[in-house]
């Protein structure tokens, strides 16, 4: 087998404190522990570049040379956000103004009009001086392509508004063209002169929602293209460097569309900040953080990277844990955020393997047995995923599906969650960039519905896929208007139905056969009982579908799940929000029928996947001890002993085994 390599380091800042000497015993520090790696630069622009054009690098060549030669290997983050405060003052309309007008004086990090061309020019030039300088130091890894581009507030200046109404003009290239999408009609909003195009009244209004979803869009285009411009110097200047970034794109400050970075193939190892939270004993947070990855990576088959991993005040053995859990996902880094808790700013209090005053903590020998034990399995990973079944992401229906209960992105974790229970790969898609090589499709709650989706959609059922859509799906067309046709929009005859109306739970309980009350549902598959909950369910006129499970609790029975065959496959509906207790007998059913791969045989609790012929790797993420089923002998490449049969995972333990 080709030898492969796993990463744990460690975030370090020596902006914070160039004292040669600290540097030196920092150092040293992490080579004791093992650590092939640091992450450096972010968030550290004016530490290059204190005042315009006057770059000092000497400071930071020592520190590579003396990475270098430790050999720890250097991401170094183009650190182009925050702007420095001399930027700002040179060109003010880079600074944020509110949705009331207000300019604010960028006090909080991330606080850049992004799609500024003043900005950008030095960004960029920024960019260009940071890659030609070190694009050939022996220590470089990778360079890092800026950091969380979905944090940050949207700017609704003058001057993002005329960028705005150009974006618009090119979109539409005709007033009546806008008008007819943005449905100005209504409450006599017509427009008749570019110049009178404003700004949404800000991200969480309901007002205007086509108008609203074109503004997301133009935020999150201009985004892309800066992301690309980045990328573009890089790859000119240093065409051998691997490019990152810790891709935050879902912050609810403004979410964007990053598939299109990550189908570009342009970032070549995509990553993000695992938090999972300082508790050993639940597992929502390596859940929520797992899905992250599974999130930002989409279909590449690049190694995934965790640039930040928590330290904070993670109980013990917890960070061991998540960072077993993330290999599952593809993960190769494990990348400590932070490496010393901090002296000033807004994350003094945050605290990192080593103490304020330099002394290591439990944190660092917590990596330091990270590090070791990688050592041990790293060259059969990183994992690369087996996924039969896909899971369909539009970020146009995460801002469309603001207006519903149940927002797009948690009727996509909830599919996901399924996999995760069963031990199985899966891979978050983007329909209309996807080949859909998968023998099951789930679209939850896809709200926006384009002809090129629909399209590969159809063509995916036809030629044997079978997929599952959720409700709120295929209710507006790419304009955010609802469909004036039959729904679901385009595809109602693939799934042989009508949607009509909806209706809303908690007053319809008032008529409750079983006397149900709130949001609370029966719900009836195969003729299996099963309670649920939810604010709306879908009224559905069967138009050559047969009817796989019905609510059973309300004045009568309601077909509520689907099933029509069309070509070679079938297309299932169902007329909730995506939730386990409702999927769930389903999946199993189709697992079975498709000849889906299932995940290792394991008891509840345990993580697993098999990472190649004959190696597993478990994770017993319960409080009890779980016995493994094994009939074969093996032996314990992570703790050096042998098998003989069934073996036993502590609490909160590791294991990696070869079959013999």
């Amino acid at each position: 087998m080709k030898a492969q390599e796993l990463y744990v380091g460690a975030n370090y800042h020596p902006h914070d404190n160039k004292n040669i000497e600290k540097i030196k015993t920092d150092i040293e520090l992490m080579k004791a522990a093992g650590f092939k790696v640091v992450r450096m630069g972010h968030l550290a622009w004016d530490s290059y570049e204190p005042s315009e054009g006057i770059y000092d690098f000497d400071w930071f060549d020592e520190v590579m040379d003396l990475m270098f030669e430790a050999d720890i290997k250097v991401i170094l983050d183009i650190a182009i956000r925050p702007a420095p405060i001399w930027l700002h003052h040179k060109y003010p309309s880079i600074s944020i103004t509110d949705e009331n007008g207000n300019v604010l004086y960028p006090n909080h990090r991330y606080m850049e009009d992004i799609g500024d061309p003043n900005y950008q020019k030095y960004a960029l030039r920024f960019t260009d001086a940071m890659t030609k300088h070190y694009a050939n130091h022996p220590a470089l890894l990778a360079f890092g392509i800026d950091n969380e581009s979905g944090d940050g507030r949207i700017s609704y200046s003058e001057t993002s508004r005329q960028r705005f109404i150009t974006w618009l003009k090119n979109k539409y290239t005709s007033i009546d063209n806008l008008n007819k999408a943005w449905a100005t009609h209504r409450w006599s909003r017509r427009i008749n002169q570019w110049d009178e195009i404003g700004f949404p009244p800000g991200i969480n209004s309901n007002d205007m929602p086509e108008k609203m979803l074109d503004f997301r869009r133009f935020v999150s285009d201009e985004i892309n293209q800066l992301l690309f411009k980045v990328l573009d110097v890089v790859n000119t200047n240093a065409p051998n460097a691997l490019t990152n970034t810790n891709a935050w794109y879902f912050s609810p400050l403004k979410y964007f569309d990053y598939s299109e970075i990550a189908y570009s193939g342009k970032m070549t190892r995509e990553g993000e900040g695992f938090y999972a939270g300082n508790s050993l004993t639940t597992n929502w947070g390596v859940m929520n953080t797992a899905f992250g990855i599974s999130r930002i990576q989409f279909e590449s088959t690049n190694p995934f990277w965790c640039t930040e991993f928590t330290t904070m005040t993670a109980v013990p053995n917890s960070i061991r844990k998540s960072a077993y859990a993330s290999l599952m996902y593809g993960n190769q880094m494990v990348c400590g955020w932070t490496w010393q808790s901090m002296w000033a700013g807004e994350e003094q209090y945050l605290e990192g393997m080593l103490d304020w005053d330099g002394v290591p903590n439990r944190k660092y020998d917590e990596y330091k047995r990270i590090a070791a034990e990688f050592k041990k399995i790293e060259k059969y990973f990183p994992y690369q995923l087996k996924a039969e079944v896909g899971l369909a992401f539009s970020f146009p229906s995460q801002i469309a599906s603001k207006y519903f209960p149940e927002q797009h992105e948690n009727q996509l974790q909830a599919c996901w969650d399924l996999f995760y229970w069963r031990n199985m790969d899966t891979r978050v898609v983007e329909i209309s960039k996807s080949s859909l090589k998968y023998k099951l499709l789930f679209v939850p709650g896809v709200a926006v519905m384009d002809e090129v989706t629909s399209a590969k959609i159809r063509d995916f059922v036809k030629n044997g896929g079978t997929v599952i859509m959720t409700s709120n799906s295929a209710i507006v067309d790419e304009t955010g208007k609802v469909f004036s046709t039959t729904r679901p929009g385009l595809l109602n005859d693939l799934f042989g139905i009508r949607l009509g109306s909806f209706e809303e739970t908690e007053t319809m309980n008032e008529i409750s056969r079983k006397s149900y009350r709130g949001k609370r549902l029966e719900f009836n598959y195969k003729g299996k009982a099963i309670n649920t909950e939810s604010t709306r369910f879908d009224i559905i006129d069967l138009k050559g579908a047969e009817v796989l499970g019905k609510l059973t609790s309300l004045d009568k029975d309601y077909p509520i799940m689907t099933s029509n065959n069309f070509g070679k496959g079938r297309a299932i509906y169902v007329g909730l929000p995506a939730k386990g207790e409702v999927l769930g007998a389903l999946l199993d059913d189709l697992i079975i029928e498709l000849n889906i791969k299932k995940g290792p045989d394991v008891p509840s609790g345990v993580m697993a996947r098999q990472i190649d012929g004959n190696h597993f790797l478990y994770m017993n993420v319960s409080g009890q001890p779980k016995e493994i089923q094994m009939k074969e002998k093996s032996r314990s490449i992570l703790f050096d002993k042998d098998y003989s049969g069934n073996f036993t995972i502590a609490p909160y333990e590791p294991e990696f085994i070869e079959i013999k």
